[in-house]
């Protein structure tokens, strides 16, 4: 076994990047639970606004990521 490997075959510190991983995406599950409600009360304002709600939703959802792995190659030891 390696001397930089937990007993359980894991690398250390690879287990805090997913659990925030799934944070975020359980975060994003609930948004887009809500999702329909929300952009059906805004097209009663507008529909305009309720596509650009959705449209933002969906896009942050990949924004997020991109940036979370830009943040983790930055900071590599």
């Amino acid at each position: 076994m390696n001397d930089n490997q937990k007993p359980g075959g894991t690398k250390p510190g690879t287990r805090s990047p997913a659990i925030a991983a799934a944070v975020i995406f359980f975060g994003f599950l609930m948004l887009f639970f809500v999702m329909p409600s929300i952009m059906t009360w805004l097209a009663v304002f507008s529909p305009w606004l309720a596509a650009g709600f959705g449209a933002l939703a969906v896009l942050s959802f990949f924004l997020i990521f991109w940036l979370r792995a830009r943040y983790q190659r930055r900071h590599q030891p």
